[in-house]
């Protein structure tokens, strides 16, 4: 499969064998696909003045999110590995280009497929604002609608931060993010941005592997347009999430696809560093949670009281879109969400559609995650933690992996402890 991802200007040579994608405009004909023309026109609307290596690294997301909505698993020879090559017009076609391994390497690590790809000259590069708007903040944070984000961004404003707050608008979120950022520390700057890919036949239901690193794209974006960032020195992004999802070991041998992402992995995260290194980005990702459990951040979450009054209303549902705007109870994600209420014992009033996990049917504990769940659980008990994690920690990336396993660890107690009240086997 392969894109040309370019603005709209650029002379598309129309190839049978390539997709054309239209980056920060709309597709003029039925079989381009586009992305990125809402974002374009939010950033102007705010005045905001990113610098010019942060619109070519969205250029390059932007691709990726095209690549991963266009690319059909099934298409590939084991149903899963796709070979996918972008083409993308950048402002500084040299400097990444000089990066392509680099940039091969970190996608093959987040969505498991094999990738090539190239940079092209015509990217994308905005004049200044005549007045633009250099926010004061003194860092950014991404701000999703989860409980995760939600919890870190009120550690970051109770320690004395002040969040430049950034999301990925989604359909039954966007409202739920807005009253979550004027709640903090008597409000918050907020940015809400959708990359709006469209391509022609997606795949159904898309991987969405790729997605953690638009959300990612979006907090640089925002980073570089900082005064502190103006003035020469280091953003900081926070990208909150418990270390359990993070590390997301595939709780059975059968889990190894689309069931275990890798949206915040440290290895992920340290491939990006890499790339802001070489490409004079001056944005350092941090993940304050990556050792702490779903359960430990709600139990030491800084404002108790706002995390009582609001966690409820969070989302963290795999399939909420599904099931009308309401957690199902029964996917990985949300069974990590009601095992750390359970842990922290704060009482959750999130409302689930199968909300009984001990009931012994198809729609509750014979369902495919809580019986992976209860699988992983057995085979620990028998064989131990680290011959459980197989190689889900093995990589020359990582230094000392003890913290993470034992972080693993303490996530699956949470999990099992919530099996337990259920009474699943």
């Amino acid at each position: 499969m392969k894109l040309i991802c370019a603005p709209k200007d650029h002379k598309f040579k129309g190839k049978a064998d390539a997709l054309d994608v239209v980056l920060y405009g709309r597709a003029d004909r039925p079989t381009r696909g586009s992305a990125g023309a809402a974002i374009k026109d939010e950033i102007i609307q705010w005045n905001l003045h990113p610098a010019p290596k942060a619109w070519d690294f969205l250029s390059l997301a932007l691709a990726v999110i095209a690549a991963d909505l266009a690319g059909h698993r099934a298409a590939s020879p084991d149903g899963w590995t796709r070979e996918l090559e972008v083409e993308v017009a950048v402002a500084d076609s040299a400097l990444w280009n000089s990066q392509r391994q680099l940039i091969q390497h970190l996608l093959g690590f987040l969505t498991t497929d094999l990738w090539r790809v190239n940079f092209i000259d015509g990217g994308y590069s905005p004049k200044p604002p005549r007045r633009p708007l250099v926010p004061m903040e003194d860092c950014v944070s991404l701000l999703s609608g989860g409980l995760d984000s939600f919890i870190g961004n009120l550690d970051l404003v109770a320690a004395g931060n002040r969040p430049f707050a950034v999301s990925q608008i989604v359909v039954g979120d966007g409202e739920k993010q807005r009253a979550f950022a004027n709640h903090m520390g008597g409000g918050l700057r907020h940015l809400q941005m959708n990359h709006n890919a469209d391509v022609p036949n997606p795949e159904t239901p898309s991987s969405q592997r790729a997605r953690s690193m638009i959300f990612i794209t979006y907090g640089v974006l925002a980073a570089t347009a900082l005064k502190q960032y103006h003035d020469g020195g280091t953003v900081t992004l926070y990208v909150c999430e418990n270390g359990f999802i993070s590390i997301n070991p595939p709780l059975t041998e059968m889990r190894l696809g689309s069931l275990s992402t890798r949206t915040t992995h440290p290895v992920f995260f340290g491939l990006l560093h890499q790339l802001f290194d070489e490409a004079g980005l001056r944005v350092r990702l941090v993940n304050p949670y990556q050792l702490r459990t779903k359960g430990e951040m709600l139990r030491d979450c800084a404002d108790q009281k706002a995390l009582l009054a609001h966690a409820s209303n969070t989302t963290s549902c795999g399939r909420y879109l599904i099931h009308g705007h309401t957690h199902c109870g029964r996917c990985v994600p949300c069974l990590v969400r009601r095992a750390a209420f359970h842990a922290a014992g704060v009482t959750d009033g999130t409302k689930y559609v199968f909300s009984d996990l001990g009931r012994d049917d198809k729609d509750h504990a014979g369902f495919d995650d809580v019986r992976s769940v209860a699988m992983a659980l057995a085979e620990v008990q028998t064989n131990g933690l680290e011959m459980w994690l197989g190689t889900a920690l093995s990589t020359n990336l990582l230094s000392d992996v003890t913290p993470l396993q034992a972080m693993v660890g303490r996530g699956l107690t949470e999990l099992g402890a919530l099996m337990k009240s259920y009474g699943v086997k």
